[in-house]
């Protein structure tokens, strides 16, 4: 079978199932494998029956979510820094989810619901992340402080606090960051390990983009009004 192939083709190919073919010309393809343990353990969580998921050989789908997906994982993976694992997690939770729904024939979204984490629940995992800023965050981690299940946990936290959370992770990196560049005279270097990041630039790369500030800006702006001890001879 010949097929002109385009920017933005997907091929499905189920584990197990073999298969060659040839390029006439170069090609750049992402290859993206994911378990069949999560694809059961997130259709467990979406109370779905993993043996009633059907995935079967799709060659040249659109599908504009796992496109995006896609895209954001290359993303990362070519980054200088890459991401909190925390990120590539919730992407692959994401994938996994998007083909249950084209395994169960169902291309409407299976997260639907406006639930929230109660009360209780928010502030164990707010405390949790709180405490935690300067450690590599893990999804599962997460979702058992908070007693629910990883896929559950994505939508409950969105609905609670209006944010995916990776990005609450980042802000709440950058405003720890920030007080402690305000409020201390420790260095740069040491403030990005304490907030959790990789280092130094990455801390610099991040508080640009979530702040439009970086830390040197910060720390000049704050020197203007930190209170000067001044000595009486």
């Amino acid at each position: 079978m010949r097929r002109l192939q385009k920017p933005g083709d997907i091929d499905i190919v189920p584990a197990g199932v073999g298969g060659t073919w040839e390029d006439e010309a170069d090609a750049h393809i992402l290859s993206l494998r994911i378990f069949p343990w999560l694809i059961n353990q997130v259709a467990k969580e979406l109370d779905r029956d993993p043996s009633t998921i059907e995935l079967l050989p799709q060659f040249q789908v659109r599908d504009a979510r796992i496109e995006g997906i896609a895209w954001a994982i290359k993303a990362d993976l070519e980054s200088d820094t890459p991401s909190d694992p925390l990120y590539i997690e919730l992407l692959a939770n994401a994938l996994a989810v998007r083909l249950i729904e084209i395994g169960s024939g169902n291309q409407g979204s299976v997260n639907g619901n406006e639930q929230k984490l109660s009360a209780r629940q928010l502030k164990l995992l707010t405390d949790f992340i709180e405490s935690n800023l300067d450690q590599k965050l893990h999804l599962a981690d997460l979702a058992a402080v908070a007693g629910v299940g990883v896929t559950r946990l994505k939508a409950l936290f969105r609905n609670s606090t209006g944010a995916p959370v990776h990005q609450y992770v980042i802000r709440r990196r950058v405003e720890y960051a920030r007080a402690m560049m305000e409020t201390t005279s420790m260095p740069a270097s040491e403030i990005a390990v304490a907030a959790g990041f990789a280092h130094q630039s990455h801390m610099t790369s991040t508080m640009r983009r979530v702040l439009g500030q970086t830390p040197s800006e910060i720390t000049r702006h704050s020197s203007h009004f930190r209170p000067k001890l001044q000595t009486h001879a």
